[in-house]
């Protein structure tokens, strides 16, 4: 339009009409915010590596002010643009391809304790000493109960964890395990037997079959063993807990709706009691807080 206008000497209005263009946006003037408080992000970014610009925009809204105010009123776009300007994209690991296979369904879980999955992960001590972590999940709120660290963990240690967690009120009705002798051995099964727990195994070769526990393993390698290194063994323990309550009260969980565990599983029990208090609840249940199993298919 301002060219046309210049070379055509044409009022503001003929240059419109002819062009087709509503003048209103002739006379637009861009109005930029000032992002330099948003570049804070940089701090956060740094302290969540493995964060993608979603989970730190769920943070950022989080954060109050001493009078308890939101502190950012700031949509996704404009910390997406930010996140780009100051370079903080996560890179992709690249992993090996593996051969499609056919999905199997699993069991959808309906309230909390309800089903639980257990899988072990292998790292390294500074000094090459290899560990292990017994990790176990609730499939319903993607929560953490416990991870247990050690050198050895054989089955009577992993019915060690399950009753001290029972100790604290926490039972299953059902645990999906793969095939690994410390899964399939007596004192587990003995353990299941006594407290009506159902033993799930999934076909071996099948990890798609325990989802829910092989995605908090990538999380978990992700953004806790990859980003640590453990002089010992107490260190690794320390660490790694600290991260497993990060995880359960802290971190946004984007299967949730990006709610934390915790806060899911208040909302679920919120929700369930007959004779709650409406101020028990967080805000009403987005459509996208429905968890959903790690195929996509909505529990």
């Amino acid at each position: 339009m301002r060219v046309a206008r210049e070379q055509s000497r044409l009022s503001e209005r003929r240059a419109c009409g002819l062009l087709e263009m509503n003048r209103a946006s002739a006379r637009y003037q861009r109005r930029r915010r000032d992002d330099e408080p948003l570049r804070e992000l940089r701090e956060l970014a740094a302290e969540r590596r493995r964060f993608g610009y979603r989970r730190l925009h769920v943070l950022l809204r989080r954060e109050r002010t001493p009078e308890g105010q939101p502190r950012w009123e700031v949509n996704h776009k404009r910390v997406y643009r930010v996140y780009r300007e100051e370079g903080l994209r996560v890179g992709q690991r690249k992993r090996k391809r593996r051969a499609a296979m056919e999905r199997v369904p699993l069991a959808a879980p309906t309230r909390v304790d309800q089903g639980w999955s257990m899988d072990f992960m292998a790292d390294a001590l500074g000094n090459g000493r290899r560990f292990r972590t017994l990790n176990i999940v609730d499939e319903y709120t993607r929560e953490a109960p416990a991870i247990e660290v050690d050198t050895s963990l054989p089955g009577v240690r992993v019915v060690r964890v399950l009753e001290e967690l029972k100790r604290q009120g926490r039972k299953p009705e059902w645990i999906v395990t793969d095939n690994g002798p410390e899964f399939t051995g007596k004192k587990l099964d003995q353990w299941a037997y006594e407290n009506g727990v159902r033993l799930e195994t999934i076909r071996p070769g099948r990890p798609m079959e325990n989802g829910y526990i092989e995605s908090f393993n990538g999380k978990m390698r992700e953004e806790c063993l990859n980003e640590n290194w453990f002089t010992d063994l107490a260190d690794a323990r320390e660490r790694i807990e600290t991260w497993r309550v990060d995880y359960n009260t802290r971190r946004p969980h984007s299967a949730l709706g990006y709610l934390t565990p915790a806060e899911f599983a208040h909302r679920a029990a919120a929700l369930r009691s007959p004779t709650a208090p409406s101020t028990l609840l967080l805000g009403p249940v987005p459509a996208f807080a429905v968890p959903k199993s790690p195929q996509g298919a909505t529990l």
